[in-house]
């Protein structure tokens, strides 16, 4: 990095933490944009949108196909049309059009036809592309443990299924509330009249933030703060007005564009259009994240790992925790209720509980809580100790060769090391307490 830029850096991201008024709270703002800038120019965020433009573009139909089944039965799924030409208009006049080609080739795609392995298809389309939003939700995160098979299983089947109810009501009140004799009276009031007109405009916008917002808080595997979540809706909801705003002028005035790609513009276009959405929903789930944990503004993308000491001191501090609260019978420990009690990142914890679950010290419940793989009077804590140094799998462990006076010396540390360890268990380390 420059050093006029590590200057910029360190004065934004440090600097700025203890500046006074009324300079200081500009400069922590600041932070913010500036972090996202700078994860955006790293190039993951934009990989990981143009991996789910590319899925999306498989699955779309499929999608829609499920939600127009299921909306059939509440006689809505005419709203869905609104709702897709409404997502396509910045790419332009063509947006009619290919709204009505995607509903047509959905509508097509009828149980009759497709037989069971067609039907298999749309459901592994549908499964596939959630399960692909949530991992870039978790890389956004810093979350390497995904829902349990059975939680993605129950969860993913109600985003499937209460997604497209929720939508068809929304659009469904506001049909009813707009055609009422109440907001009809209202709408003849002239000084009402202007009011209700910029509402209708703003609406589909208010509805893109809390599209946003919910997607913040269901998706990610992890507890995200109400404030976080909205903070995070709102920017993105802006941000995706701005870019939809830019991007329709750009079309509308890029006739050298239309002339060179001739009918492939539209591909080309929503393709683009696509992937600019799914970006702007990851860098809004990053603001959301940065909210949450602003103590990773600086850090940003950086691995974080722990050190040998800290792992071991991570390890035995998990022990403690779950090992004393379920003797209890008090709530459960999970991955982000550890990370946020440690003040660690996730990410940092899972080699930890992946090496503690495959030594059987720690078992994972269908709630995705955490529960000592035994009674912890049968857990002894050299065991602990010896299931975080073990290596990963994987990996080929080889030990270094050492002169006899190093060897002898190590030797000696590794017994005053399990010298406080022999004989004691875990229910002895909680009973100290």
């Amino acid at each position: 990095m420059l050093p006029w830029l590590q200057r910029v850096e360190y004065g934004l991201f440090v600097r700025s933490r203890d500046a006074p008024a009324p300079w200081g709270p500009l400069w922590r703002a600041l932070r913010y944009p500036a972090a996202l800038l700078r994860d955006w120019f790293g190039g993951e965020l934009n990989v990981r949108a143009m991996s789910l433009a590319y899925t999306t573009l498989l699955s779309l139909v499929p999608l829609i196909a499920f939600s127009i089944s299921v909306l059939k039965l509440l006689g809505a799924h005419a709203n869905l049309a609104a709702l897709l030409d409404g997502y396509f208009e910045p790419i332009g006049r063509a947006a009619p059009a290919l709204t009505k080609s995607v509903m047509q080739f959905a509508r097509n795609m009828r149980a009759d036809v497709l037989g069971t392995i067609g039907l298999v298809f749309l459901v592994y389309a549908v499964v596939t592309t959630i399960h692909k939003v949530e991992a870039s939700f978790n890389f956004v995160w810093r979350i390497a443990r995904p829902r349990s098979i059975a939680r993605r299983f129950a969860e993913y089947s109600s985003v499937a299924i209460v997604g497209p109810v929720l939508l068809a009501a929304a659009f469904g009140v506001l049909a009813s509330a707009h055609d009422s004799p109440v907001a009809l009276w209202l709408g003849d009031a002239l000084p009402l009249r202007w009011t209700f007109s910029l509402l209708g405009k703003l609406l589909p916008y208010l509805l893109v933030t809390v599209a946003f917002t919910s997607m913040y808080v269901l998706i990610p595997n992890t507890r995200v703060k109400p404030t976080a979540a909205i903070v995070g809706g709102v920017g993105a909801g802006m941000l995706w007005v701005l870019v939809g705003r830019i991007f329709a002028q750009f079309i509308a005035y890029s006739s050298q564009l239309i002339a060179i790609y001739t009918s492939f513009a539209v591909v080309l276009t929503t393709l683009i259009w696509v992937y600019l959405s799914w970006l702007i929903l990851l860098i809004g789930a990053q603001l959301a994240f940065y909210v949450q944990n602003p103590r990773y503004l600086r850090l940003g993308r950086t691995l974080i790992d722990l050190p040998g000491s800290a792992r071991e001191r991570a390890a035995f501090t998990i022990m403690y925790l779950i090992g004393r609260d379920h003797a209890r019978g008090e709530n459960p420990w999970t991955t982000s209720l550890l990370a946020d009690t440690l003040d660690v990142p996730g990410a940092a914890l899972d080699p930890v509980l992946d090496a503690l679950q495959r030594a059987g010290l720690l078992i994972t419940t269908d709630r995705a809580a955490l529960a000592p793989g035994r009674e912890t009077r049968e857990i002894a804590l050299s065991e602990v100790l010896d299931a975080i140094r073990e290596p990963a799998p994987g990996r080929l462990s080889i030990g270094a060769p050492a002169p006899p006076p190093a060897e002898e010396l190590l030797r000696r540390m590794e017994s005053a090391l399990h010298a406080p360890l022999a004989g004691r268990s875990l229910h002895d380390l909680i009973a100290t307490s």
